[in-house]
């Protein structure tokens, strides 16, 4: 079956897609990247049987660049797997004390530091993709298509949309029309941009391994048309990548 185009109109007060190589100080491309569009659409609906495909994105609102200065929590959450065991009761819980003082954990080390953020504020996208099932899940496309539409007709989602970090929620509404794009926005050669952080071509919880792929991103007339992720244009582990 011919996968069909589902698209979603978002947006949101504030945003940040951190370029990977800035992430201590967060720096935002200027356009939403694939994988956080991705993400936009597996919270609305995702099932293990299948994963999505972004295909185009437009570009509604011209990029605008906000700074920002953060408290953010130094320490990161231990994996799934340690994290199971204290819900299971296996393992005791170790907490992260993100305000102790040196009383509670004996240094002076701080479990906060201020960081800087250079954010998007009031962005608007148009995120086309399609639902991709994994082998042996063609014959239920029809009824995936469906459901995602029945629950962005609604507004119900699995968990809030974001859009780059959890604190700035994507609000979004269901498109049904062609691409259309923003002519007024100039053209914008973004050069190498985050595709995803998983390997999209293997089923797994959402996606495993982790793995991080590139492409050349390019805006013409407010589109940025998103390659295939089998496509040689996206760039993954293991390769070289040319900048040319």
């Amino acid at each position: 079956m011919t996968p069909n185009r589902l698209a979603l109109e978002v947006w949101g007060d504030l945003a940040c897609f951190t370029q990977p190589a800035l992430k201590v100080e967060r720096f935002s491309y200027p356009v939403i990247t694939p994988s956080a569009a991705r993400a936009v659409f597996d919270a609305i609906y995702y099932k293990p049987k299948f994963r999505w495909q972004v295909t185009a994105i437009e570009v509604l609102a011209p990029p605008r660049y906000i700074a920002l200065r953060r408290n953010e929590v130094k320490e990161r959450a231990p994996g799934a797997d340690t994290i199971m065991q204290w819900a299971s009761g296996r393992a005791e819980p170790q907490p992260i004390i993100a305000d102790a003082d040196k009383d509670m954990v004996g240094t002076d080390q701080k479990g906060r530091t201020q960081r800087q953020t250079m954010a998007l504020k009031d962005v608007r996208y148009r995120l086309h993709a399609e639902a991709r099932p994994w082998a042996g899940g063609a014959s239920e496309q029809a009824a995936i298509e469906a459901q995602f539409r029945r629950r962005a007709g609604a507004g119900q989602c699995i968990y809030q949309p974001y859009l780059g970090c959890r604190e700035f929620p994507a609000f979004f509404e269901p498109y049904d029309g062609p691409i259309v794009g923003n002519r007024d926005l100039p053209d914008m050669d973004l050069g190498w941009m985050l595709y995803d952080v998983f390997d999209l071509a293997q089923q797994g919880t959402p996606f495993s391994p982790p793995a991080i792929s590139l492409f050349h991103a390019r805006v013409t007339d407010g589109v940025l048309m998103v390659p295939d992720y089998s496509s040689p244009e996206v760039h993954k582990p293991g390769e070289q990548v040319n900048d040319d």
